[in-house]
């Protein structure tokens, strides 16, 4: 039963129920221009309320009455919403409206804030820190971007098309509603997943190439939508699609021109978001913060040796050199967090909030953990790195087998990164054991995309899907506890214990500040050294790359006949996501398929359970010992 439509898995049957495929290119000779950036994909779930239907004699009967009570309906509704936001936001967007913001473009702040455990340690202002404050009780205001998209008279904004009746279309929705954002050329696609109608929601041309984005989950709702875009030009754009409203951040690229290779919005956080570049950086930003005048400091030496200290009050080199691969380089500005918490007053916020340099190569890629307490970054130098966001800190440092790591996936319960590279690899790691678990062979190409499907992962069994550059995808199973060692595992390479190196685990019981003397550089063991981990089912998928080109006879036009011509390997596969419900390919030119799965599990929530609390250090006692 394999086909371009469909695919057996140990499972059932995965089979295509919707796609979404790229316009045709226009062109003027034998070769089509080939798709510079790849597709990207995010979604979200959105939660309409439901609608209230009466008879029209009852509606009559009723009279005001009805209206005055769906208008309450309406307003609890929002009320709720904004008590949600309002608990999650972070000390750091309350001292941007201490700090020089006025109240139209920011949040009220709570009355109180919750406090994370940080150990016993005294309460700092960090990045991302929750202290517990007092403010005087104010009114939210939920910001929205300034500029109308459809009335713009930017150049940066080239065309914006939206299906007909789309306000309608969105006030008649109800229940659960997912939504899915792709780039594809100079486009940007909004869509339903499910629909019946196959237009996109919206779609915007832009005069750059959008090669990144994120919706924010903590702000979706019926009414809203916070979508952040990154380009080739480094500009990101803060789109809200329900509205049409939009503001630019690091407009031409005011604090880097590098491209943007990555965004992610904080966990939790209605403001903050990072953006990897192509320089090696990630850039910390707040959405209802203007650029500000910012120049990051360049770290001096050009090879690795011993690592630099930063000075936080003027962001200068202590050292002559830095080493990317036992630090990483921040540049704290003015307006940073922990200047202001020490009581520097007078100070205009604004962005970036922070700025932090990774290595001398570009950063790919990088995700929060579940715990939203530390960040996996990937980078054409080979390396994975593990940063304590909070404390601006490199935690651990891997190299990769070959060349470079493209693609990067944190388990649902926190246990293992994997990733994907130019050694047609995949590899799983266990940073609380800082080690390589298993690699994953299966790819004859460069890997493209990792994803683990949460649905199918209950801590000890874990499904992850990958795509590649051969156009294969394959879906894996993983149980640490059936792997089985390499023979030549024994007394030559013994695994790494506490007793001689400081695990993930144990630096997170005693606080993310402390400084440790243990190295955070390890290197990638040799293939006998490592278990592997072989597929549960590979699927070629073929896709075809459609371009127009205009028939002639003998010199003399004809006709304009429009000649549909397939490109054959000219589009690769580069995004993989797994919904509830469904599986999501999409290749590099924009083909987007919607896989339903073969059978809708009973009780989803009972399968996920172990992503919803955070893990301590006791959880993995037995794993290190």
């Amino acid at each position: 039963m394999e086909s371009d439509s469909a695919f057996v898995a140990p499972e059932g049957v995965y089979s295509v129920t919707e796609e979404h495929k790229p316009l045709p290119v226009p062109i003027h000779s034998s070769t089509a221009a080939q798709p510079i950036y790849q597709t990207r994909l995010s979604s979200v779930t959105v939660r309409f309320p439901p609608k209230h239907s009466v008879s029209p004699g009852l509606a009559q009967f009723l009279g005001a009455n009805l209206t005055k009570d769906l208008k309450k309906d309406k307003e609890k509704e929002r009320e709720k919403e904004k008590e949600a936001v309002v608990k999650e936001r972070p000390l750091l967007e309350e001292r941007s409206m201490s700090s020089g913001s006025t109240p139209e473009d920011s949040f009220s702040s709570p009355d109180v804030v919750a406090t994370p455990d940080l150990s016993a340690e005294p309460q700092q202002y960090k990045l991302f820190s929750h202290p517990s404050v007092s403010v005087g009780k104010k009114k939210s205001n939920i910001s929205r971007p300034k500029h109308n998209m459809r009335t713009t008279s930017s150049t940066f904004i080239t065309r914006l098309q939206s299906t007909e009746g789309l306000s309608k279309t969105l006030a008649a929705k109800q229940g659960d509603v997912t939504f899915l954002f792709y780039n594809t050329g100079k486009a940007f696609l909004w869509i339903e997943v499910g629909s019946k109608t196959k237009e996109p929601l919206t779609r915007i041309s832009f005069s750059a190439y959008p090669t990144c984005h994120d919706v924010n989950p903590s702000t979706a709702s019926s009414e809203r939508l916070d979508v952040i875009i990154g380009f080739s030009t480094g500009d990101l754009v803060w789109f809200d699609p329900i509205s049409s409203r939009y503001c630019r951040l690091n407009k031409q690229g005011t604090i880097s021109a590098s491209l943007c290779t990555a965004v992610r919005w904080v966990p939790s956080s209605p403001t903050l978001f990072l953006v990897s570049h192509a320089d090696g950086t990630i850039i910390v930003y707040d959405k209802e913060r203007e650029d500000g005048i910012f120049t990051a400091t360049i770290p001096n030496g050009l090879t690795n040796t011993p690592h630099i200290t930063i000075n936080a009050h003027h962001a200068s080199p202590v050292s002559d050199e830095w080493d990317p691969l036992s630090t990483i380089f921040v540049t704290p500005p003015p307006w940073h967090p922990e200047a202001i918490g020490k009581g520097e007053k007078g100070v205009v916020v604004k962005n970036p909030v922070s700025h932090w340099r990774l290595c001398r190569r570009g950063v790919v890629d990088f995700v929060f953990s579940p715990d939203n307490k530390y960040v996996a970054a990937i980078s054409d130098d080979g390396c994975l790195r593990v940063i304590d966001p909070l404390a601006e800190q490199l935690v651990d440092c891997y190299a990769s087998y070959f060349g470079s790591m493209t693609c990067v996936a944190w388990s649902p319960d926190g246990r293992f990164i994997l990733t994907g590279g130019q050694d047609d690899l995949l590899t799983i790691f266990s940073p609380w054991e800082q080690r390589v678990v298993a690699r994953c062979q299966g790819h004859s190409s460069f890997v493209s995309a990792v994803a683990f499907d949460e649905l199918r992962c209950d801590g000890r069994t874990y499904r992850f899907g990958s795509v590649g550059e051969d156009n294969k995808l394959i879906l894996w199973d993983f149980s640490s506890g059936a792997l089985h060692r390499p023979k030549l595992l024994g007394a030559h390479h013994p695994r790494p214990s506490v007793s001689s190196s400081i695990s993930l685990a144990h630096r997170r019981g005693t606080g993310s500040t402390i400084q440790l003397s243990a190295p955070r550089y390890h290197p990638a063991p040799s293939r006998n050294e490592v278990s592997t981990v072989q597929p549960v089912l590979v699927s070629f998928l073929s896709f075809f790359r459609f371009s127009t080109r205009l028939s002639h006879c003998e010199g003399n036009w004809l006709t304009y006949n429009v000649q549909q011509v397939k490109q054959l390997d000219a589009d690769l596969l580069t995004s993989l996501a797994f919904l509830p419900r469904a599986l999501i390919t999409a290749s590099k030119a924009g083909h987007v398929r919607v896989w339903v799965r073969p059978l809708v599990m009973a009780n989803p929530s009972t399968r996920r359970r172990h992503t919803r609390g955070t893990l301590s250090v006791t959880d993995f006692r037995g794993v290190v010992h």
